[in-house]
């Protein structure tokens, strides 16, 4: 769905509101088809500091950073309104100021948002957790085989709380920093059948996960386990430099597999996408945004749910074009051909051994 609707944004000086210092803030005015909404942007302007003709801060270092900000908002609303015409027929500006505050679009100012039954219990979260995943997986944006990963977490944690407690489940609130040791413990030695340290690892790494989303949804004031660190535990893999990446880029790789994995893997570099983001990748998430019409990537991230733009560079756009005939574009309509998850970190690891050799 593409709305034809004419954005225009201004930026002006609410003089009535100047404080005691004389500062007054400056307030953005988006239009669209006659109707108009105003938000403060959160800088303020000294009453003789402010250019009414060309609509920006005049001065010193204050003023540079004014108008970065109005620089950044004129950005970020252009980014919204493009990602708001392929979802909507109409757009209004509060629509748009909406979106840009982190609301829904069609939130209303003091209209009660909906309730919905807080998990309060270990288990009732990764149900939750479940059940929001299925619906990414539903569309294709995450892969069934991390679903099953989940699931099987969610079996293994009810066992231990079988065994080590004799409950069904266990309230959130009541969980403490021993329960990750009894946790791993249980996995790796009192288990029937049990884990290996790494796969114990994962395990430990999906109930944090769950945990921060108990403390992000407000059931906890802070995740309990955030700090244990299993003998396993990997030291943080720091990112490849430009040059490296370039090396990457360059390097002459004559087997079809490799050099496909490649491309995407330097695609990934280049816009910050995890695997899940590309693998979902299609050519109607290329928009033209702005009044010079540049290209850029419109993709819901897989875990944020989070519409993100990322402008296409040089390389990106090698890439894309590179492709347009594959059978990936063709026949799967995906941008990029993509393995999955396993064979592209396999193939990852042969490229490696390729390049520093």
């Amino acid at each position: 769905m593409k709305s034809n609707q004419k954005l225009t944004l201004l930026f002006w000086h609410r003089k009535s509101k100047a404080d005691a210092m004389g500062y007054a803030p400056v307030i953005c005015r988006i239009s669209i088809d006659g109707s108009e909404e105003e938000f403060p942007i959160g800088r303020k302007v000294r009453l003789n500091d402010w250019d009414t003709e060309n609509k920006k801060a005049k001065g010193g270092l204050e003023a540079k950073k004014t108008n970065q900000k109005i620089a950044q908002v004129t950005a970020d609303l252009e980014r919204y309104f493009t990602v708001l015409q392929l979802e909507h027929e109409h757009i209004t500006p509060l629509m748009l100021k909406n979106v840009y505050n982190g609301l829904p679009a069609g939130h209303q100012k003091g209209k009660a948002k909906p309730e919905h039954p807080k998990a309060t219990t270990l288990l009732q979260v990764a149900d939750m957790h479940i059940r929001e995943f299925s619906k990414m997986v539903d569309k294709g944006l995450r892969s069934y085989e991390t679903l099953k990963q989940w699931r099987a977490t969610r079996k293994k944690i009810a066992e231990f709380l079988q065994f080590q407690l004799g409950q069904a489940d266990i309230d959130v609130s009541d969980i403490e920093y021993s329960f990750a040791t009894k946790f791993h413990k249980y996995l790796t030695v009192e288990r029937e059948s049990v884990l290996q340290e790494a796969a114990a690892k994962k395990q430990i790494k999906n109930t944090k996960q769950l945990l921060s989303l108990a403390e992000t949804s407000n059931l906890v004031t802070k995740n309990p386990i955030q700090k244990f660190r299993c003998g396993g535990d990997e030291t943080d893999v720091p990112p490849l430099e430009f040059h490296e990446v370039t090396l990457i880029w360059q390097k002459e790789i004559s087997i079809k597999r490799l050099a496909e994995v490649r491309d995407v893997f330097v695609f990934q570099c280049f816009t910050g996408f995890a695997f899940q983001d590309v693998y979902a990748l299609k050519e109607g998430n290329i928009v033209k945004v702005g009044l010079k019409g540049e290209e850029w990537l419109i993709k819901e991230r897989g875990k944020t749910g989070v519409a993100e733009m990322v402008p296409i560079m040089p390389i990106v756009s090698q890439i894309i074009e590179k492709y347009k005939n594959h059978p990936c574009r063709i026949v799967q309509d995906r941008m990029l051909p993509i393995n999955s998850n396993a064979r592209y970190n396999g193939y990852l690891k042969e490229i490696a051994v390729i390049v520093a050799n």
